[in-house]
């Protein structure tokens, strides 16, 4: 037999066991595909946080972690993801990307998100209307096309806030008019109460009540209550009543004043929010500041800061539950949130003279005797997928 035949009739012979080889793994791998001997890719892990921000826009970056556990990668047109992030089961964003290329084992996928931040208002309103939480949902699906099925990753969280309880106090402060027209304290503020109104979709209202005490021998009279609430130094509302108020001499009287959110504020206090140098990332000074005219008995009016009634909260929130610094103050002025105790001008009325008094001259504060007031108030006022 001539040598180079025997030579190519070999190699040929090979040739044809080589590829029935490797005919054979592909079948086999199909077939463990088709069976379920080999799984399909899922998701490991889902990550986000906050990106650049923007007036308009606040940019969310994903990470998603795909686990391939088969030994060989899939190619990009087989496999596609999307995710949707929740607020109180308010859908806020949405993003997919088709024909992602899956080494094997563990890979990570970057997308990014536009937010805009006009959405943050209806957040707001369910936040509120909540009783101030909030659960965030995480959903995020990898699909494979070559087999038709795919994995699910879901998970919550909650965040919680408690932006006016702390209004609820019986600590008295005094009113001082530090005018010569006057001798200081002109009243005391022995109670002040708050809660939420009734939220609407442009508006967030405080309903607030102030427990106020004569320690003079005539009557004063309160002919304006007025307020501007910050939240970061951005501007989120002011008003006031006009309704006169008038406190009987060593009496109290309860004054009812309703303080509102704008809501159309929102976004523009949001991008303070996330910006870590104002008061820490994803924090807010919320700031009530208040004011009084008081008429005198000689008939004289005064415009009174009431400075010992100023109300400081703070917001923090940590949306996807990163840790760390996030949420976390970066300085705080102790005792300056409307509920300190520290010293006050003038006697507090927490001695033994308490306002209980059977009609002695008296400079303290007093207990509530007052009826309540319904009040009226005048309010001043490249990306893979797209928040709603």
């Amino acid at each position: 037999m001539n040598p180079r035949g025997l030579v190519s009739a070999l190699f040929a012979s090979k040739l044809r066991i080589a590829l029935v080889g490797v005919l054979a793994v592909v079948v086999a791998i199909g077939g463990a595909f088709a069976v379920g001997v080999l799984g399909v890719p899922g998701l490991a892990d889902v990550d986000n946080t906050f990106g650049d921000v923007t007036e308009e826009t606040t940019t969310i970056e994903t990470d998603l972690i795909v686990s391939n556990p088969n030994p060989v990668g899939i190619g990009s047109q087989d496999v596609s993801v999307n995710y949707t992030v929740s607020m109180n089961s308010i859908e806020m964003a949405h993003g997919d990307r088709d024909g992602v290329a899956v080494g094997a084992g563990n890979s990570t996928i970057d997308l990014e998100t536009d937010l805009h931040n006009d959405a943050i208002q209806p957040w707001w309103v369910s936040h509120v209307r909540n009783d101030e939480r909030t659960t965030i949902g995480i959903d995020a699906t990898v699909t494979s096309d070559r087999f038709g099925r795919g994995t699910t990753i879901d998970r919550t969280h909650d965040i919680e806030t408690d932006l006016v309880g702390a209004f609820n106090s019986e600590e008295t402060r005094p009113v001082n008019a530090d005018s010569p027209l006057t001798d200081d304290p002109v009243l005391y503020i022995n109670e002040t109460r708050g809660e939420w109104g009734s939220v609407s979709d442009s508006e967030t209202p405080i309903d607030m009540a102030f427990v106020v005490y004569n320690p003079n021998l005539e009557p004063y009279v309160i002919t304006e209550l007025g307020y501007e609430i910050t939240m970061n130094d951005v501007h989120m509302g002011d008003g006031e009543t006009h309704r006169e108020h008038v406190i009987p001499s060593y009496s109290s009287e309860t004054i009812d004043l309703t303080t509102t959110i704008n809501n159309r504020n929102l976004a523009e206090w949001w991008v303070t929010h996330l910006d870590e140098a104002v008061h820490g990332h994803q924090v807010s000074d919320l700031r009530i500041e208040f004011y009084a005219v008081i008429e005198l008995p000689s008939g004289d009016e005064l415009t009174v800061p009431l400075d010992e009634l100023t109300y400081e909260e703070t917001l923090t929130t940590d949306i996807f539950d990163e840790g760390g610094d996030v949420g976390q103050p970066t300085e705080r002025d102790e005792g300056d949130d409307g509920t300190d105790d520290g010293d006050a001008d003038g006697d507090d009325g927490g001695d033994e003279e308490d306002g209980t008094n059977d009609g002695e001259d008296d400079t303290n504060g007093g207990t509530d005797d007052g009826d309540d007031d319904d009040e009226e108030t005048e309010d001043g006022d490249g990306d893979d997928g797209l928040l709603l």
